[in-house]
């Protein structure tokens, strides 16, 4: 899907934040018993673009402590990442619907964020990945 046909919409999974009582210790547990490779954020899985399989795509699992501010407001225990094809849009949609961001979208290098919450108070975490510059910044600490 070329910029142009981007329509604000998600288009898969970008990642799964789970708050534990002992983060680095879980991650290990991961990394022992099923393999995964692990860096400080917990690991990203690699895929391909259904629409272009020669582009990469990623999602991430990450363990998080509990005493982490970042799902705030949410009291929950997790968090779920969409990504998105435009972020601008999906959000002006979203607010259409009575549906607002809670704060500035975040510009990174490897993407922009956006965060809003769901009527459940799970929040969720929307991602306008660039997905070549998160490649260059995790190297090869990914899980394939």
């Amino acid at each position: 899907m070329s910029d142009n046909e981007s329509i604000g919409r998600v288009t898969g999974l970008g990642g799964i934040f789970i708050k534990y009582n002992d983060p680095d210790a879980i991650k290990q547990w991961y990394a022992d018993n099923l393999g995964i490779r692990i860096d400080e954020y917990g690991t990203s899985f690699e895929w391909r673009q259904s629409h272009n399989p020669a582009q990469k795509g990623f999602t991430v699992w990450s363990a998080f402590s509990q005493a982490s501010e970042y799902f705030k407001p949410s009291d929950k225990e997790m968090m779920i990442n969409f990504r998105v094809d435009n972020l601008d849009a999906i959000l002006a949609k979203l607010a259409e619907k009575g549906v607002y961001r809670l704060k500035a979208i975040e510009e990174t290098d490897y993407g922009r964020f956006a965060h809003i919450i769901d009527p459940e108070g799970l929040k969720i975490e929307l991602w306008e990945a660039d997905d070549s510059a998160y490649d260059q910044m995790i190297g090869e600490n990914r899980t394939l």
